[in-house]
């Protein structure tokens, strides 16, 4: 039983709305039990100010890989009507759920911010780890010149499609699963990875490259989707392309395919096979490349998929 001095015991009864009875016991009389002990339960239960419990702050909850190329899914404080990272507006699904990425060259910090409904705010620091990139210096100058007149005028339909394909923003719960591998195999080609030639840095590999030793070897999506594109004819650079919308401006875009199994406008299930590996476009064998984009931001599918098993 705790000891409350009969000042603090009246106090305490006097913010709970309680009339005190006195429990001390007249000259040979007694003190009424049920009575003292209700009001020293009640006395027990904010028996020290410091001990009560003070409302709890709403606070972001995420987890993810917070790292360049990495990404974060996470759900905001209750009451939040809208949520910014760096002042760019993030999508918030019925669950207050929502996503975001960090490009393979993103600053070391992020900052995101929960408007709630009765006009506070709440914000958290988001640090950003950096990582060590395969960069590989030769002594020889960057090729010089651009593409060519003709090459453009055959590129630039192939850019207009790209682009309208990741801007189409589907329906889908695709970003909310945890990724599986489209293929395993000998990984070829790392993502970030970068050549700079005599101190000019050359593009960044945007993807991962999978090698399974041959062509034809059928791969699967990784996660739900909209097919957003599927050409029918190869593109320059990429060959037979597929670019599938998970939803929430993240996207999953496969190259150099020998085959596509599925239609522009088809919804596809993680697992789902999808098409077949090749050599077309601009490959020097077999592959599939697969490259994944939230907005603008580039990422790395290995955070995605984890380790190959």
């Amino acid at each position: 039983m705790i000891s409350i001095s009969p000042f603090r015991l009246a106090g305490l009864a006097g913010a709970l709305g309680l009339t005190l009875v006195a429990c001390t016991a007249a000259a040979g009389g007694e003190a009424d039990d049920d009575t003292a002990g209700t009001t020293l339960a009640a006395a027990d239960a904010v028996a020290d100010d410091d001990d009560i419990a003070m409302p709890v702050e709403p606070q972001f909850q995420f987890d993810g890989q917070i790292t360049q190329g990495g990404w974060l899914r996470g759900s905001a404080p209750r009451g939040t009507v809208s949520v910014t990272i760096d002042g760019e507006p993030l999508m918030l699904d019925g669950n207050r759920r929502f996503f975001a990425a960090f490009d393979r060259d993103a600053g070391s910090a992020k900052t995101l911010v929960a408007t709630l409904a009765d006009g506070r705010t709440i914000t958290r620091e988001i640090p950003v780890s950096e990582r060590a990139w395969n960069i590989e210096r030769v002594n020889v100058a960057r090729r010089s010149g651009g593409p060519s007149a003709s090459f453009m005028e055959r590129r630039r339909p192939e850019l207009e499609k790209i682009n309208a394909a990741r801007s189409v923003n589907a329906d889908s719960q695709g970003w909310t699963q945890d990724f599986i591998w489209p293929v395993k195999g000998r990984i070829s080609g790392r993502f970030g990875s970068q050549r700079i030639y005599r101190g000019e840095p050359g593009s960044y590999h945007s993807g991962i490259d999978i090698a399974t030793g041959g062509s034809g070897t059928p791969f699967v999506a990784p996660a739900d989707g909209v097919v957003v594109l599927a050409t029918e004819q190869p593109f320059s650079l990429e060959g037979y392309l597929l670019i599938i919308d998970h939803g929430n401006g993240l996207n999953s875009a496969f190259l150099h395919c020998s085959k596509i199994a599925v239609k522009e406008g088809e919804r596809v299930e993680q697992g789902q096979y999808i098409g077949n590996i090749g050599s077309s476009g601009r490959a020097t064998g077999p592959h599939l490349h697969w490259g994944i984009k939230w907005r603008d931001a580039r990422l790395d599918p290995l955070l995605f998929a984890g380790p190959m098993n």
